[in-house]
């Protein structure tokens, strides 16, 4: 079969596109960004890429299938020329459900935050335990250094279950595809502002997503969480909560947060299993860690096992990943973009650096930071910086004023706690910036959910000449 991906580049639907391939289809795509990684990895993996969009991209390649991507839209010529001939189309996330995870034992991570290093986690401990899964996952865990494994004679599929629309011609969520048999939610907040509009409507999608589980699955929830509570509730499929808090079925107690690894007693179920080393920093990576464990135990992987991919887990690529010191300050980078997400990251780094002047720099650019929806969390999620730095609000031009985050107010708020807080307007300015006031043992740490404009060579490059 011929399969062709249109918007090939993007990260999920090229590790979608790689792992097609590597189950022995034939693939070819394309995408109007066409550059490296991605792209080298496609053409290494021998998928035909075409730059740009044109109907007779897919004519070449005798497409049997088309895949359309969630960035897709009505008015793109490939996509017109799919519908105009007739030919058979499928989202990414449909795709998924029918060729790799269907009659097999799915196992779905969902939740506002953590997805990416919990579905990147029980990958790599399902590894350890021997059951070699097949994943998917929208991030390049170091363990594998890749964002997908293709095991064909698996049972196991491990998929970061994703709440956004699944395609312009099915606005479900991703994650009501993937046919869970093992689903873990780690929390649920707004978020996606720009598809969902309540908490109410996210939650219901949460809820459909619980009813898919059999009851011969298993639920593992942040019995912590309010809102996942919520949604768990008369669940015909087993639920096991984890968290910090005594009703929880599963959880930490006696946390310790070192310079490079988080130590807790694990009690399971009324029994104390003793105490467990995780190679990961901050409270939110411990709910995470005790999801996995709950998953990797119901499939029967020993204890050992667990705790041994759990002290040699290499975390994330762009997961408070540390880019290095340069001119005397560290460096780090996360993929943080909701204040939750940013406060629990600033939160895991203030443990690590309790003494050092820390340097807080963030990209306002989803579909919801860039808005003033989060008005007062943007500016509070902050506590744990000294200096805070904002860029310009991406594509603020899509915005009406009366939905655009009030920066103005941002920076009062964060300098009536007793900040210093910078409005600036791009990373260039930015880095300039930092270069000027950073000082010989500082910490930095830029959080975006894009690119944030090639900051990080900039920020090496002017503080090593600083």
């Amino acid at each position: 079969m011929n399969i062709f991906f249109i918007g090939i580049c993007g990260t999920a639907m090229g590790n979608g596109a790689l792992l097609l391939r590597e189950l022995g289809y034939e693939v070819a795509g394309s995408d109007e960004s066409v550059y490296p990684p991605m792209s080298d990895l496609l053409a290494a993996s021998g998928i035909r890429i075409y730059n740009g969009y044109d109907a007779s991209h897919i004519e070449s390649a005798h497409a049997d299938l088309v895949v359309i991507g969630n960035a897709m839209s009505r008015g793109n010529v490939e996509v017109e020329y799919t519908l105009s001939k007739r030919l058979e189309y499928i989202s990414l996330a449909e795709l998924l459900k029918r060729f790799v995870i269907k009659g097999k034992e799915s196992i779905v991570v969902t939740g506002t935050h953590g997805k990416t290093t919990t579905s990147s986690l029980a990958a790599y401990t399902f590894e350890v335990g021997s059951l070699e899964p097949t994943f998917l996952i929208g991030g390049v865990p170091e363990n594998f250094s890749r964002g997908y494994q293709a095991r064909p004679n698996s049972n196991i599929v491990i998929l970061e279950g994703d709440e956004y629309d699944t395609a312009f011609f099915d606005k479900r969520s991703k994650f009501l595809h993937y046919l869970p048999t093992t689903l873990i939610i780690n929390n649920i907040e707004f978020d996606h502002a720009d598809i969902f509009s309540s908490l109410d409507e996210i939650k219901l999608s949460f809820k459909r997503c619980t009813l898919q589980v059999p009851s011969n699955g298993v639920i593992i929830a942040n019995g912590d969480d309010a809102n996942v509570r919520e949604v768990i509730a008369d669940s015909i499929a087993p639920v096991i909560t984890v968290g910090l808090s005594t009703e929880c079925t599963v959880r930490a107690e006696h946390i310790l947060y070192g310079d490079a690894s988080t130590t807790f007693e694990l009690v399971y179920d009324g029994k104390n299993l003793g105490r467990v080393e995780l190679a990961l920093l901050g409270e939110f990576n411990v709910r995470n860690a005790l999801a996995v464990i709950v998953a990797a135990t119901h499939h029967h992987i020993p204890l050992a096992k667990i705790l041994l991919a759990l002290v040699s887990f290499k975390n994330v690529k762009r997961r408070l990943e540390f880019k290095g010191v340069f001119g005397g300050v560290k460096v780090y980078d996360d993929f943080a973009h909701h204040p939750t997400a940013i406060a629990g990251t600033l939160k895991a780094l203030r443990a690590k650096h309790p003494h050092e002047r820390l340097i807080a720099i963030f990209e306002p650019r989803s579909n919801t930071t860039r808005r003033n929806i989060f008005q007062k969390e943007l500016a509070s999620c902050f506590a744990d910086a000294d200096v805070v730095f904002i860029s310009q609000i991406a594509r603020l031009h899509l915005l009406a004023e009366d939905e655009r985050l009030d920066t103005t107010q941002v920076m009062n708020d964060l300098r009536a706690a007793g900040k210093e807080a910078f409005y600036l307007e791009d990373a260039k300015t930015i880095s300039d910036t930092v270069a000027n006031i950073a000082k010989e043992g500082d910490v930095i740490i830029v959080m975006s959910n894009g690119s944030f404009g090639g900051i990080h060579p900039m920020l090496k490059e002017k503080l090593s000449k600083a």
